[in-house]
């Protein structure tokens, strides 16, 4: 990670004031106070992976609450939300009615439209990521739900997904972009996963079936590649009966076996539009999605799309260094 701001040899009035600034450019506009007589120190370090920011903070006893105003503030990046993982220390924080205290090892996820307050006493160090708010919503419903949850970080999933994201920012400067690209998704995946297990633990009546229909999107979107994957396993994944999971898949708008086929097919187009997937033989992304059969992949993809996977990925690639092209500054 890039070094891009520390307190070190800055008079504390200085230090104060550009520490603020890029917080605001690396997070959100928020109001900032020191608390207790210490002196202020402080770090930051930021890189990107894969297209996701992630920045680490070190800090000590400080303040930090956003407000109606702030979030109206034109720097506010209401089209994203901030995963924040312990790495030193704890604090206090709420966000949605909810108050928690966030441990070394804890997860939680912030949402740049609504307040919140967080509490640093003693030293801390933590790590954020910027994730799209559309990769979240679109698996978990809207971040009212779980906005200032807490993942505890001695639940597996979230070790799983701490670990994960831990090696990758160690190891990303490594990766080509398309792989960068390809691991932060999976990183993503896993927090997605954590947090529908979270939910799960308190959700109230109402909502415990659409946690559940969130859940199982989860959980079929970690397992797409597996040929045996079906209504019944995800069923018997989530604890309930298959009819119960098809009448819940049925109030989301969705028949459960035809929903899973759609993923895997859009899975397919991803990987046949990547450029970094050019290398693969159209069997081996039928098989990878999925798919047994490369004839009923062939037949499904065209009825999908609109014609066969060999010319899906030709016109995917066509566009791409079409685009390439028209980007390339001339001199």
């Amino acid at each position: 990670m890039q070094r891009l701001f520390s307190t070190e040899d800055m008079s504390a009035q200085d230090a104060f004031r550009r520490w603020r600034e890029i917080c605001e450019d690396r997070l959100v506009p928020m109001s900032q106070n020191c608390v207790g007589d210490r002196p202020f120190h402080a770090s930051i370090d930021g890189t990107v992976i894969g297209g996701l920011a992630f920045t680490k903070f070190a800090l000590s006893d400080l303040d930090t609450s956003t407000t109606s105003q702030s979030i109206r503030h034109r720097n506010n990046k209401t089209d994203f939300l901030y995963l924040s993982m312990m790495l030193a220390g704890n604090v206090n924080a709420s966000q949605n009615d909810r108050s928690t205290t966030d441990a070394t090892g804890d997860l939680s996820i912030r949402d740049t439209n609504t307040p919140w307050t967080i509490e640093h006493r003693g030293r801390s160090e933590l790590l954020t990521v910027e994730i799209p708010r559309a990769r979240l919503e679109s698996v978990l419903g809207s971040a009212r739900h779980f906005a200032g949850l807490t993942m505890s970080g001695r639940g597996p999933v979230t070790i799983l997904a701490r670990s994960f994201l831990c090696d990758l920012l160690r190891m990303g400067d490594q990766l080509t972009p398309q792989a960068a690209e390809r691991m932060t998704s999976i990183g993503v995946d896993l927090v997605v996963a954590s947090l529908a297990e979270r939910m799960a633990k308190d959700a109230p009546k109402p909502l415990r079936g659409v946690l559940i229909v969130q859940r199982a999107k989860a959980y079929v979107a970690a397992n797409l590649g597996d040929h045996d994957l079906d209504p019944s396993r995800i069923a018997s994944a989530m604890g309930v009966s298959l009819r119960h999971l098809q009448t819940l898949f049925r109030e989301d708008g969705h028949h459960i076996g035809a929903w899973i086929w759609q993923q895997r097919l859009e899975k397919a187009a991803r990987h046949l539009s990547d450029p970094g997937c050019l290398h693969k033989p159209l069997n081996e992304v039928a098989f990878r999605c999925g798919f047994g059969d490369p004839a009923h992949f062939s037949r499904r993809f065209r009825d999908r799309f609109g014609m066969s996977p060999r010319d899906y990925r030709q016109t995917a690639l066509v566009s791409c260094a079409a685009l390439r092209e028209t980007t390339v500054p001339t001199t």
